[in-house]
């Protein structure tokens, strides 16, 4: 029983949508974190009368298996107790499914460390959708629960609000689709993006309409409904100018109806007269069957269709009427492919119900929507429609006889209301031929002819009939869902077309992630691959880059920055620094990449969103491996026991890089003998170190590891490792040894090629090395350079921060690793103390040089970076080494390279 008066409160913590592999699943998700607060007490076995009103809510819930092998398997953990976290997720996909796309993966978590905490994670198709139905969700769960215990915040986080009461399901759902409705692409675009998805075509919407991406980079293709980035711009134009299709189509003998241009009511009946038939007027440049009349004999009606005709178009054609049946063929690339009988919008009579009544209960068909977002159009009543019905002697009072068929429309659009059946295996081969020679005169890719014959079976040339036009941009719901006869895969020859057997839709792509090292590996990757020809575009933290060009500067490891660069139609490769921070804020940027590299895993952003442990960081960096394709490889750190962890999770091939290992490594070795392969670095017998590929008992030397100008001669091993891991991404890709080899023996890592990234600037009697390590891993493995880049006798001087967001004890350790790296420490504050008071990281830094046991004249702080570059540059003495550790990487450069030492003895601190 529960208890009155006994307090609780669920709250919404976060609602975060990941648009690639996250965390939490290798898809797209919807993440929900919740306090569960007190009623983490109450599961649902204990909330009397709970599982029976939300099974009755919602009985689609009595069929979800939640990991049984059979139906019923959530309405089971019901009875036996589940609690309302995981009862929320299954309401959220309950709810996706009525509103129109079905989903049915998903899990909740408790969350480590934080009792009665939950991450409800979903699946979704439609983002606005798949948010507004976790909202839903919550106010439904919530809303079944007693008074007492139904209390609850956080719906600002949520997706936009649903005005309708939770308990009115019905209502919840109706609001959803309108949301699905607003969102969803059309029936033609969808039915393209699904076939797509089908074969691993990467799909992309670039607006919120129906103009989408298929594809990467230079291999995309793009498309918005039937118009492909292939159809001709002159061809659309040619077939919305009927009167000029009509002569092109004549000159070549095809069957069109004879007709004339006009452009007054009265040139309308002279034309009229002069064709001797009944009519049709429609604008000259219309579509969708707007403006069009047909079957016109009267001079009364035909002045009206007139005016009907000349509100869409000042030029108005005038047109032989052909009696017959009404025909759409749909020819993709110079082949048809689908061919449907359409019927103009009409009632049958029962002999009870008016007109407008029969409307009604047409449009009562759940396949009718509004537009085209449905297989069916709702029949609209307009001036048309009453014009129409005139002609037949009624009005929408009227009550037809039983089996008296009552047409609503002069065309057969399904746009205004008409309806469709499948004819396309009783096309006969002479009107196929029709179509198919009509559509290549046009010059469209994918043409709809729209084809008036009494018989499509018989040939055009006996029956009578003829083609009345060409459409671009034609919909394909017709085909895709007839009203009669069988459904036709009309996408798939148009995706056949853009992506033709053999050819390829995605571009090689590189992602990057490890905690120190990204920015130079992406760099190095991106060298070698551009050796090898084409535009290579990288995203890194100085920005989004193809070749030479910055498109965008600034901090561009997260997805979006990936996104714009995958968009890219110049691009023929790309390689993506993949950070842990957009990770963590929305997944990958991209659903699949070629090579997933994982360079290392050491301490850094710990406490920061819910990352507290090392263990956890590696999680993290390891959803790069959830993004790899199966035919793809992971590129592993094999001297890094969290990377060595990884490779249990790589669907893909593993290729291990080392600076340490041996072949004969016993795990390495059976890793080599099992045919996979690793990128080593080896001492030969003369002592230079050489980078070498291997796999089986195959030895292949690439280049002397002091070859590569960024290694400083052999000696900054960490720019090593990063050559290694470079080596094996793109060994990975199938690129040449000798482009590999031409690539790093040209890639210097100064201030031009790659900003902040272990510049060397020899502009004065001392050397400076400006430098982006924040962290203890990079500052350990920069110090251990040093002594083979200072001059003998010179000293060592260094600026020496870390973000203010980092945890006390890494602070402080900075600090100590600084004294003990270096003969000098010149601390300084972070322009943003990132939530720390002024001044409080410069304490933190001192206590650690204290703990250390450095001498007081060892180190000084300066708050600012610009005066604390000038310290270190005003203490150097000739054949010392300053090294800096900058914010600012652009002006300290600039600082660095105007510099001019005063060698009055006294520092400058200006």
């Amino acid at each position: 029983m529960i208890g009155r008066g006994e307090p609780s409160s669920l709250r919404v913590l976060e609602a975060t949508l990941y648009r690639g592999a996250s965390l939490y699943d290798r898809r797209p998700v919807v993440r929900i974190r919740v306090d569960l607060g007190e009623l983490e007490n109450w599961p649902s076995h204990k909330i009397i009368g709970f599982s029976d009103a939300l099974l009755k809510a919602l009985p689609g819930l009595a069929r979800h298996s939640c990991s049984c092998p059979d139906e019923g398997g959530f309405p089971f953990r019901l009875t036996e107790g589940t609690w309302l976290g995981h009862v929320i997720e299954h309401v959220a996909l309950e709810l996706q499914a009525l509103a129109g796309t079905p989903v049915s993966r998903g899990k909740t978590r408790s969350v480590t460390g934080q009792p009665g905490t939950y991450d409800i994670i979903y699946r979704y198709r439609d983002e606005a959708l798949a948010l507004a139905a976790g909202g839903a969700a919550v106010r439904l769960v919530m809303a079944l629960l007693p008074p007492e215990l139904a209390h609850w915040e956080g719906e600002r986080l949520l997706a936009e609000k649903i005005g309708a009461e939770p308990l009115d399901v019905d209502a919840v759902v109706r609001a959803l689709q309108q949301i699905l409705a607003r969102n969803s692409l059309g029936p033609s675009t969808k039915a393209l993006v699904e076939e797509a998805r089908q074969r691993g075509i990467a799909v992309t919407r670039l607006d919120r309409q129906s103009f989408v991406q298929l594809g990467h980079g230079s291999r995309q293709q793009r498309l918005r409904a039937s118009i492909t980035g292939r159809t001709s711009q002159v061809a659309v134009a040619l077939a919305g100018n009927k009167d000029v299709t009509k002569a092109m189509l004549a000159e070549l003998g095809l069957p069109v109806p004879r007709g004339k241009v006009v452009r007054s009511a009265d040139e309308a009946l002279d034309a009229a007269r002069s064709l001797k038939s009944a009519v049709v007027i429609k604008p000259l440049d219309g579509n969708h069957g707007r403006g069009v009349s047909t079957d016109l004999r009267s001079e009364e009606q035909i002045r009206a269709a007139f005016d009907h005709a000349a509100a869409i178009s000042a030029r108005v054609i005038v047109e032989q009427f052909l009696p017959g049946n009404d025909h759409r063929i749909l020819v993709v690339d110079g082949k048809v492919v689908a061919v449907a009988e359409r019927a103009p919008a009409s009632v049958v009579g029962d002999g009870f119900h008016s007109i407008s009544q029969l409307i009604d209960i047409l449009n009562e068909d759940s396949r009718r929507g509004d537009g085209h977002e449905n297989v069916l159009t709702r029949i609209k009543v307009d001036p048309a429609l009453q014009d129409m019905l005139e002609r037949q002697g009624k009005s929408l009072a009227s009550v037809p006889q039983v089996e008296e068929k009552v047409l609503l429309r002069g065309t057969a659009n399904l746009s205004s209301g008409g309806t469709s059946a499948d004819r396309t295996d009783v096309i006969h081969p002479e009107n196929r031929l029709v179509a198919e020679m009509a559509a290549r005169t046009i010059g469209l890719d994918v043409a709809g002819v729209d084809f008036v014959s009494p018989d499509i079976s018989r040939p055009v040339s006996e029956t009578g009939g003829g083609i009345v036009e060409i459409n671009a941009a034609p919909g394909l719901r017709m085909h895709l869902a007839p009203s009669q006869g069988q459904p036709r895969d009309v996408a798939r020859p148009i995706i056949d077309m853009l992506f033709p057997k053999g050819s390829r839709s995605r571009i090689p792509v590189v992602a990057v992630t490890g905690t120190n090292g990204k920015s130079t590996t992406t760099r190095m990757i991106a060298a070698i691959l551009r050796e090898s020809g084409g535009n290579i575009g990288f995203t890194n933290t100085s920005g989004v880059h193809v070749n030479d060009v910055l498109l965008k500067s600034g901090d561009a490891s997260g997805p979006r920055s990936a996104r714009m660069l995958l968009r890219n139609p110049a691009v023929d490769a790309a390689v993506l620094e993949t950070a842990r921070g957009g990770i963590l804020r929305e997944g990958l940027g991209f659903d699949s990449c070629s090579v997933g590299v994982v360079l290392n895993v050491s301490e850094d952003h710990l406490g920061l969103k819910g990352i507290d442990t090392l263990d956890q960081l590696a999680a993290t960096k390891a959803v790069v491996l959830k993004g790899i394709a199966r035919k793809g490889a992971a590129v592993l750190n094999f001297d890094d026991a969290h990377c060595r962890a990884m490779a249990r999770r790589a669907r893909s091939e593993v290729i291990w890089f080392s600076l340490h290992a041996s072949a004969s490594d016993p795990k390495l070795a059976a890793h080599l003998d099992a045919g996979g392969r690793a990128v080593i670095l080896e001492q030969r017998d003369d002592g230079a170190c050489e980078l070498v590929l291997r796999q089986n008992s195959e030895r292949i030397p690439v280049m002397n590891a002091s070859d590569i100008p960024a290694t400083a001669g052999g000696h900054a091993m960490f720019n090593v490792a990063n050559a290694l891991a470079a080596v094996a991404a793109t060994w990975a890709l199938g690129v040449d040894l000798r482009d590999m080899k031409h690539a790093l023996e040209s890639f210097a890592s100064s201030y031009a090629d790659n900003p902040g990234r272990f510049n060397i600037i020899d502009d004065h009697d001392f050397k400076v090395i400006l430098d982006y390590a924040h962290n203890a891993a990079s500052l350990r493995a920069l110090a251990q350079c040093l002594p083979q880049l200072r001059a003998a006798g010179g000293r060592t001087i260094a600026m020496v921060s870390t973000p203010g967001d980092r945890r006390d004890d890494d602070i402080v350790e900075i600090g100590r690793i600084a004294v003990e790296s270096f003969d000098h420490v010149v601390f300084r504050e972070g322009p943003d103390g990132r939530g720390r008071p002024r001044g409080q990281v410069l304490t933190l830094l001192e206590s650690g040089a204290l703990q250390a046991g450095a001498s007081p004249e060892r180190s000084e702080s300066v708050l600012e970076e610009r005066n604390a570059v000038n310290q270190c540059l005003a203490l150097a003495e000739p054949g010392d080494l300053v090294v800096l550790f900058p914010t600012r990487i652009d002006a300290v450069y600039q600082q660095v390279r105007a510099y001019t030492p005063a060698r009055s003895g006294m520092p400058v601190n200006a």
